[in-house]
């Protein structure tokens, strides 16, 4: 179980990788690495350059699979083609949510309500990878 607190007092700050100040893709990077997730890049990508961020989502999502939401997992949310934005899923009180932060601050909804923020969300997990004998 992770420390929702220490996210959520956390500020914006465009291309911010490290608490207080962090992004988006910041906040994904921190939460996945203390719930004991694969490690993903850094990306120093501008989430107010949606085609950037968007390139850097394709590269992202050739390393992880589709799934339905679960804990870890990345949100991406979409307007038309472009990947506008992206948040982790976690659980509270027994529930799946997405943790996400936005200029407004970071915040937790739980997962239908950050559904309906956008037209199309896609969770994705780590690949898992056959194990060999």
């Amino acid at each position: 179980m992770i420390d929702l607190s220490t996210y959520l007092s956390a500020h914006y700050v465009d291309c911010g990788r490290e608490l207080p100040g962090i992004d988006c893709w910041g906040l994904v990077l921190l939460v996945r690495r203390d719930l004991g997730l694969a490690e993903l890049p850094t990306y120093s990508i501008s989430g107010k350059d949606p085609k950037s961020f968007t390139l850097a989502y394709r590269q992202q999502r050739e390393r992880m699979e589709v799934c339905d939401a679960e804990v870890g997992a990345v949100a991406a949310a979409f307007r038309g083609s472009l990947c506008l934005h992206v948040a982790v899923v976690v659980e509270i009180e027994n529930r799946l949510a997405a943790l996400e932060i936005t200029e407004s601050g970071a915040r937790w909804m739980r997962i239908a309500a950050f559904e309906q923020k956008y037209p199309k969300v896609i969770y994705y997990r780590d690949k898992h990878l056959p194990e060999h004998a």
